[in-house]
């Protein structure tokens, strides 16, 4: 286990951090923008836990887990040298993409289908999930772009994918099971 005493290194002052294989770069690189983003999405999930309850919290739970391998993931560039690495490095994988998805089927077989887009809000939680979900666009369009300059796990990119719609629906059953949803009513206030 690894132990924490020092909070602060100063090794980040120049504006360069280090990635999971030792390398140095810039604290604006793709890379970094794009794990720091998966951070970000993090932490609005931990302010979504505080308004969930049950198995809504239990999956945010693992959710916050599989963001922080999604962290340790993309933090590591040069995939192709994983075999040779001294550590094996932690990857994402398919099966946490496969979850995502058969908790979306779960939970869409409680909603009706949706019959007009939906305006972020409703209860509490469910702003909390859109926010999640919109914080999780970002980071997959910046990770998307990253993986436009350098290798990325492709499993990584799935399950951003995944993600965000699995805050959209999760939103909609925090919504009373859509019942309560805000609906959209295009050009109302003209």
């Amino acid at each position: 286990m690894v132990v924490l005493n020092k909070i602060y290194t100063k090794t980040g002052d120049a504006g360069e951090t280090a990635l999971g294989n030792g390398s140095r770069v810039a604290k604006h690189s793709s890379r970094v923008n794009a794990y720091g983003t998966v951070d970000e999405t993090n932490a609005t999930v931990g302010l979504a836990r505080q308004q969930a309850s049950g198995e809504m919290d239990a999956q945010l739970a693992m959710i916050q887990n599989d963001l922080f391998d999604l962290g340790a993931d993309l933090c590591r560039p040069d995939m192709e040298k994983d075999a040779d690495a001294e550590y094996q490095p932690l990857r994402m994988a398919a099966a946490q993409v496969s979850r995502l998805e058969n908790e979306i089927d779960a939970m869409n077989a409680a909603l009706e289908p949706l019959r007009s887009f939906i305006l972020p809000g409703g209860s509490a939680l469910a702003a909390q999930l859109h926010l999640c979900r919109t914080v999780s666009r970002r980071a997959e369009r910046l990770t998307v772009e990253l993986a436009a300059m350098e290798s990325v796990n492709a499993d990584a990119v799935k399950y951003l994918n995944r993600l965000s719609d699995w805050f959209f629906v999760a939103s909609r059953i925090a919504n009373n099971d859509g019942k309560d949803d805000v609906l959209w009513v295009p050009g109302a206030n003209r």
